[in-house]
């Protein structure tokens, strides 16, 4: 069966919105069953469907268990809440309705408080990283030019090819062959693999040579282009 593949951020956000509309208020029709966070809400991936259920470890929250609750019936009840490690399975047992909902919102409001600020600094650390390419023939065996792949090097595996000036003209080129007449030993090769290559691309920096850089971010740009000319 599928995982589920929603944001977690995105979950966060919309329990929020769930919780901070009164949505868990028992209404008229519904007042001799109580609504539990969590279970009773768009978050969970069981919602309305009485058939065909998922397990709760498909769940996006399923992460923020511990691990020796993920197999309890409802997993969602033991998430650690505050400092004092309070959760939804205690507080329904002495909490009412204002408490409990009072200690969730103020759990999810700094979840996706650490969620964003984290989020923002794995983003500039990612636009501020720089490591250096390896090159194609730079070692005895040639391999991919992300010094974290280890991916060897093979004419018909696909990827892409580079190829840069020790003089710090740079280009990169298919043709793994295609050295320019002056100086072809200034010319050195590079290869990313083909899975590497839907994600880095080399580029060369002054102060640091050929280095690896990750195209996301344009990728981010440019989604974000289409979406406001949509």
């Amino acid at each position: 069966m599928q995982k589920d593949e929603r944001d977690l951020l995105e979950v966060l956000k919309s329990e929020l919105e769930f919780l901070e509309h009164h949505a868990y208020r028992r209404s008229p029709e519904t007042a001799w069953r109580p609504k539990y966070i969590f279970e009773d809400s768009p978050s969970c991936i069981n919602y309305d469907s009485e058939e065909n259920r998922r397990p709760c470890t498909d769940c996006a929250l399923i992460y923020l268990v511990p691990p020796a609750q993920r197999s309890a019936k409802s997993p969602c009840r033991h998430i650690p809440l505050n400092e004092s490690a309070e959760t939804l399975d205690s507080l329904y047992r002495y909490g009412d309705q204002t408490e409990i909902e009072n200690a969730v919102g103020t759990w999810l409001r700094t979840a996706i408080e650490r969620l964003e600020e984290g989020r923002k600094t794995a983003r500039a650390s990612h636009n501020n990283s720089s490591s250096r390419g390896t090159p194609l023939y730079g070692k005895q065996h040639p391999k991919c030019a992300n010094p974290a792949c280890p991916t060897a090097f093979h004419w018909t595996g696909g990827g892409k090819f580079f190829r840069f000036r020790s003089d710090s003209e740079s280009a990169s080129d298919s043709n793994p062959t295609g050295d320019t007449p002056r100086g072809i030993h200034r010319v050195r090769h590079y290869w990313l693999c083909e899975r590497c290559s839907h994600v880095f691309t080399l580029v060369y920096d002054e102060g640091c040579g050929v280095t690896i850089k990750l195209l996301w971010p344009e990728i981010v740009t440019e989604s974000r282009e289409k979406a406001s000319a949509a």
